[in-house]
């Protein structure tokens, strides 16, 4: 079953309907929301979906926002308050790869103007040569993580059937796989 199957009888205000509704394919543009986008994900690894949509407001709070700039330069200190936070995911590989993937965004920034702009200008199609490059320069970015986090943002083409909604909606904010 696909998400749009699944959420296609969902109450309207339901957490995931709202999702599927206002975010997930939609391109992002602010690198920001990226990095929180790809901490989200990394954190639904070995969980449910709902459990990272309900505690996504506490995951900003507990993450300066998303601001790549501060979760880089968080301090042992820190590592110690997010892992008793229980607003998020308590799990040290977690919280580490948030740390490091946030320093990484800045030296990508630095080398390419914007965490998006180093995106855009990869012109990779499969998810294969995605997974590829994001194990190269991010920790706790396996397959899934990658697929679901390249979706999710309008890079890879997969995060609703044509039958959707919503689809045309997505396809008026041009996602990046129309491109290709």
């Amino acid at each position: 079953m696909s998400y749009c199957d699944f959420c296609k009888n969902l109450p309207e205000g339901h957490i995931h309907r709202v999702y599927h509704d206002t975010k997930y394919g939609f391109p992002i543009v602010d690198d920001n929301e990226l990095f929180g986008r790809l901490l989200l994900e990394i954190n639904q690894a070995g969980l449910s979906w709902d459990i990272i949509l309900k505690k996504e407001s506490s995951f900003r709070t507990a993450y300066s926002d998303f601001r790549i700039e501060k979760v880089a330069a968080y301090t042992e200190q820190d590592r110690e308050r997010l892992l008793n936070d229980p607003g998020v995911i308590r799990n040290r590989l977690k919280v580490n790869a948030a740390i490091y993937n946030a320093q990484q965004i800045q030296a990508i920034q630095e080398e390419s103007g914007s965490f998006k702009q180093w995106l855009d200008d990869q012109g990779l199609t499969t998810k294969e040569a995605w997974v590829k490059l994001f194990k190269k320069r991010f920790k706790f970015t396996g397959g899934e993580i990658v697929n679901e986090f390249l979706m999710s943002t309008g890079y890879l083409k997969g995060a609703h059937i044509e039958k959707c909604t919503i689809f045309d909606e997505v396809i008026k904010n041009k996602p990046k796989w129309l491109e290709q």
